[in-house]
């Protein structure tokens, strides 16, 4: 079937619905149009994922004062009520990306879904801000491929992809339930009022990092789990990099509860904190990014035995850490162009003459050399503040060279 028929019969879809008056506003049938339009149009062979969420983002499918299990005051309200979770649930069924047991937990939580896409736009944003010096720079195009080929591979980079990708997800539903923003949950109140040996008292708002884990278990986790139980087995490839994924979501998860951090107030005359009142909060995700990137560079190469993943060595096969990042192949060479296997290699990207690092021009160029040229950089400078109340500064113009890959 072609686009355009595709399109003719979803515009008709529509149409109907908005004649059967389910109360979709204008604004609402655009929206849900263009979702629609968007997961059934082909923009390639390759398989979406749900971190298209990342890039494409969604708007909160119910309005918090018409939430699910709320009490509508009059009849109208429940009428609106009805229609938001039927809107919701129609939504969500059209999302790109989502297998059937992720749709249904969008359609239990719906406003938990902008969380989703807010964490998978965090983890995008961290593995772009963490492999911006290294050959393969975490590269996310627009569209429902995402990652290309990269997440379809099994390397070490489809090992971080998926850490850090989970992780987001727990950072960024942990912080809406903290914020109010879901009504499924709140803060963590499990050891409100406690004492401690110390002589401190838990209080405060301690983010609630145990809801957000478990749904990242039950969202992130779903792909996997529903070819877990297919148990196929002339799928052994598939099995073992169901079982790479796995391993990956959990080392993101637990890398976000081993850098929980704990907060105090003092309390007492004149700030002596004759008592503290503490509570645990989230690590900033730049931190959870850090040490996903320090598992990258010691990510583990295994192999399936028994059903489970164990590390590949030469002679033997040993366990592995529930922290280590895991991958089944090694990285293909990222410094030439292979577009077959979503490789943009290194041509055209600037390096640094004088760095020792990755992003040195030796590295990142794999030995092809580079081209200089002097570009004219205008900037601010001498800035002075007036009273008042401005700031006045000049322009100053300078020479300088940038360096590209051959």
């Amino acid at each position: 079937m072609s686009d355009s028929v595709k399109k003719k019969r979803i515009f008709t879809y529509i149409s109907r619905l908005r004649r059967r008056k389910l109360g979709l506003n204008n604004l609402q049938t655009v929206i849900f149009g263009i979702i629609i339009i968007s997961s059934y149009i082909s923009t390639t062979d390759a398989v979406s994922s749900w971190m298209y969420l990342g890039v494409a983002g969604v708007s909160p499918l119910i309005d918090q004062d018409m939430g699910m299990g709320s009490s509508p005051e009059s009849v109208a309200d429940q009428h609106q009520s009805d229609i938001s979770v039927s809107y919701a649930h129609s939504v969500c069924a059209a999302l790109p990306g989502l297998v059937s047991r992720q749709i249904e937990v969008c359609q239990t939580h719906p406003n938990a879904i902008q969380s989703v896409s807010h964490g998978a736009r965090k983890a995008i944003h961290q593995c772009q801000y963490q492999f911006r010096n290294e050959r393969w720079n975490c590269t996310a195009i627009e569209d429902k491929r995402i990652f290309e080929n990269t997440i379809e591979r099994g390397s070490k980079e489809t090992a971080f992809i998926y850490a850090v990708t989970s992780a987001g997800v727990v950072h960024a539903v942990t912080q809406a339930c903290s914020l109010g923003n879901l009504t499924e949950c709140s803060c963590d109140m499990r050891k409100q009022g406690r004492s401690t040996p110390e002589g401190w008292k838990w209080g405060g708002c301690s983010d609630n990092l145990r809801y957000g884990v478990a749904f990242s278990r039950q969202f992130v986790d779903a792909p996997e789990r529903t070819l877990k139980q297919q148990k196929v087995k002339e799928k052994v490839f598939k099995y073992a990099r169901n079982l790479m994924n796995l391993h990956n979501n959990e080392a993101g998860r637990r890398a976000i509860s081993n850098l929980m951090r704990m907060q105090c107030r003092c309390h007492g005359v004149s700030g002596s904190c004759e008592m503290k009142t503490c509570w645990r909060t989230l690590p900033p995700f730049n931190e959870v990014g850090s040490i996903l990137k320090q598992r990258y560079e010691h990510a583990v190469q295994v192999a399936t035995r028994n059903a489970k993943l164990q590390q590949k060595k030469k002679r033997h096969i040993s366990p592995i850490s529930k922290t280590d990042l895991v991958h089944i192949h090694k990285s293909p060479n990222y410094c030439v162009e292979d577009l077959k296997r979503g490789v943009l290699g290194t041509t055209g990207r600037v390096c640094n003459k004088t760095s020792n690092g990755p992003n040195s021009c030796d590295l990142l160029c794999c030995g092809r050399g580079y081209n200089t040229q002097v570009v004219k950089q205008v900037e601010r400078c001498f800035c002075k503040f007036v009273w008042c109340c401005t700031v006045k500064c000049k322009t100053c113009v300078t020479m300088i060279d940038v360096h590209t890959c051959k």
